[in-house]
């Protein structure tokens, strides 16, 4: 395949195999796309899937686990840690090879006229497939979760770009468009204070936080690091706190200054950090560059330089992280 686009698809699932095996199957039927990975995470109850193939291949594989995802997932039941909106949360297209981010924008719009035309679920259209700068940011979107949908819906502002004004309780919403490549990173504290994450969130994510003043004012305090978005979680799991983080541009910010900046502030906070994991894939670059980082040299091969990321960033305090299997290189 020399055309090449990803896509990773978030569900509100993560916790029925019997759910997660079969939207996993309904991407593996489909030719020329080959899945990558399947990711299911208890505490969040949210599946990341990871998958690659030809673009109008990739855009048909996502419809299908949409429709099979409104099938099995029933919003109305849903509980979990990370904010969403919908049954199938939000699908982004990434350009890998031989495609275009204007190419990827089609395939999310294409992607979202099906869906709301033949599931009925509003579908929103963020990042490059944008229509309006308010709906770039997914968190925009998201705002109040699916348990505010209902009222949102209601509010001409907040018209779907795809399907209509009305709310699929089961469903929910659906939000699509292009990307660059994200990385899904996490960084695991000391503690299991969610107060202590989300503080350290703001601190450090590109939008901060915003205050109120006496007058009734607000005041934007931007935080340390552009192309970070991050909140604080807790995971019951490992009754650890997290500072949950989105990378949008490893190029800007590499995981390794987001796990050094979280260091620096959960000091202050008289917290340590205990490692990270990748919830996904990574692109082989940015482990390179944090293993120089951490004083990895050219001379050494590259297997010895990724090395030296996974252990200095703790990347396998949760779960043994596997290069053959997190690394997007390794795995097309």
């Amino acid at each position: 395949m020399n055309n090449l686009v990803e896509c990773v698809p978030n569900f509100s699932e993560g916790r029925d195999q019997n759910i997660i095996n079969a939207l996993a199957e309904s991407i593996k039927q489909l030719q020329h796309v080959k899945l990558l990975s399947v990711e299911p995470d208890k505490d969040y109850n949210r599946t990341v899937v990871t998958f690659v193939g030809e673009p109008h291949a990739v855009r048909d594989a996502a419809f299908a686990a949409t429709k099979k995802a409104a099938e099995f997932i029933d919003m109305t039941n849903h509980k979990g840690e990370h904010p969403r909106i919908g049954a199938t949360d939000v699908v982004p297209f990434i350009p890998v090879s031989g495609v275009t981010m204007p190419e990827c924008v089609k395939l999310a719009e294409e992607y979202g006229e099906r869906v709301g035309k033949e599931l009925n679920i509003p579908v929103y259209l963020y990042e490059e497939a944008a229509r309006m700068p308010e709906r770039k940011n997914l968190a925009t979107i998201r705002k109040g979760e699916y348990e505010a949908l209902r009222e949102k819906l209601k509010d001409p502002v907040w018209k779907p770009d795809f399907g209509l004004a009305d709310f699929n309780a089961k469903s929910g919403a659906t939000v699509t468009g292009a990307r660059f490549f994200l990385i899904a990173y996490n960084v695991n504290l000391e503690t299991n204070n969610k107060d202590i994450a989300h503080e350290i969130a703001l601190r450090i994510r590109e939008s901060g936080r915003t205050t109120k003043n006496a007058d009734g004012t607000k005041t934007t305090i931007p935080g340390s690091l552009k192309s970070v978005k991050a909140m604080g979680v807790l995971v019951e799991r490992f009754n650890i706190a997290q500072v949950s983080i989105n990378v949008t541009n490893y190029t800007l910010v590499p995981p390794h200054v987001a796990f050094e900046e979280v260091k620096k502030e959960a000091k202050t906070l008289g917290v340590e950090v205990t490692g990270s994991e990748i919830v996904g894939l990574i692109p082989k670059e940015a482990l390179l560059l944090a293993g120089k980082f951490y004083g990895a040299t050219e001379q050494q091969s590259e297997q010895a330089q990724i090395q030296t990321a996974i252990d200095s960033l703790g990347l396998s305090q949760l779960e043994p992280f596997i290069p053959e299997k997190k690394i997007i290189e390794f795995m097309i």
